[in-house]
């Protein structure tokens, strides 16, 4: 349509924001005349930056919880010149339909939720059992009222940097045919993450097999990057959590042979660069947040008492996580890491 320009107020976690993709693939395809601008945080300029289908990135200046009435008023109303024509609403909470709102955006679209009522306009009600995954929730908002998913949803994509992953692996000394990444981490809660010993475990074997292996996230989980690095007892094993920017967990990742992680956001950025993931599910569960890609692996025991979607274990056992072993999960390295240079594979895939 004449005019058409989207706004998107996207989510705030890495792996949701990674899952929006399917959303913003699936607006370019139907509406491929209307740019798609994003209001998320600030962090996740490096996400966005590696979708080739959004425009433009707005930062939202407000901490993860806050209100910020004020800051959400002044950025709608700087927000007002560029005249969309529908905003989609990701979050379900009421604060984050406030920047259409004050943007004045004539068709706000969004799930029936947390008082809503006149901040959206195209309010969608939200039926759990229907939209059982994030990324379906997602999509559906980028259809029309009544319309059924598509059978195929859009999987997400991320743009990789070759000349950054060329600089990353020269400065960080990764020079074995094989790179193994681990992401022992989850910003949810201990109720997700894999016990760290069975991390060690893999980046043993992995180093005895001639691969690199780093470990990778943020700054608050270096201390368990730290704890593998030093039951692994190897110098093949880098302890990269907060040394490295999210961009270039993004090249990493993708120059990696397989990923070995938890549910957790940089789960969802691996599926996304083509990486074969090696999920390993406790609280949470792969029907509701699967890696979205056909090469994964998937470890979960699917307990009387999972998914509990729990920070920490309600029984304290940790059952879930603790019964997977590191010998059941090695078979799913061992021949990815054989395979070498995870970049040339997919050439010769085609």
């Amino acid at each position: 349509m004449s005019g058409d320009k989207i706004l998107v107020i996207g989510p705030s976690w890495v792996g949701d924001m990674v899952m929006a993709q399917a959303l913003y693939r699936l607006l370019a395809e139907r509406r491929p005349r209307a740019p798609i601008h994003v209001v998320a945080p600030e962090w996740s300029e490096a996400i966005l930056a590696r979708m080739p289908e959004v425009e433009r990135r707005i930062a939202l200046p407000v901490r993860h919880g806050e209100l910020g009435l004020a800051k959400r008023y002044a950025l709608g109303r700087r927000l007002r010149a560029e005249r969309y024509s529908q905003a989609i609403v990701l979050p379900r909470s009421a604060k984050a339909a406030l920047v259409p709102l004050f943007a004045g955006v004539p068709r706000r679209t969004g799930f029936r939720g947390e008082w809503r009522y006149g901040l959206l306009n195209d309010v969608r009600p939200f039926d759990p059992r229907r939209l059982d995954q994030t990324v379906k929730r997602f999509v559906a908002l980028g259809l029309e009222p009544g319309e059924a998913l598509p059978d195929a949803l859009p999987r997400p994509r991320l743009a990789v940097d070759a000349a950054n992953q060329r600089r990353l692996k020269e400065r960080l000394g990764l020079e074995a045919p094989a790179l193994l990444a681990l992401m022992p981490g989850a910003e949810y809660g201990p109720a997700k993450r894999w016990p760290l010993e069975r991390f060690a475990a893999l980046a043993v074997r992995a180093a005895n097999e001639g691969a690199d292996v780093i470990v990778l996230g943020s700054a608050r989980e270096r201390p368990l990057g730290e704890a593998i690095a030093a039951q692994a007892g190897g110098a093949r094993v880098r302890n990269l959590c907060g040394e490295t920017s999210l961009a270039d967990g993004v090249d990493l990742l993708a120059a990696s042979a397989v990923a070995v992680t938890n549910d957790s956001g940089l789960m969802h950025v691996a599926a996304a660069v083509g990486t074969h993931v090696v999920a390993i599910y406790g609280s949470s569960s792969p029907r509701f947040t699967p890696a979205l890609t056909d090469d994964k692996t998937v470890f979960w025991l699917e307990l009387p008492c999972s998914p509990c979607f729990q920070r920490d274990c309600p029984l304290g056992h940790l059952r879930c996580l603790r019964e997977i072993d590191a010998d059941a999960v090695w078979p799913a390295l061992a021949r990815r890491l054989g395979d070498g240079d995870p970049a040339a594979r997919r050439r010769a895939d085609g």
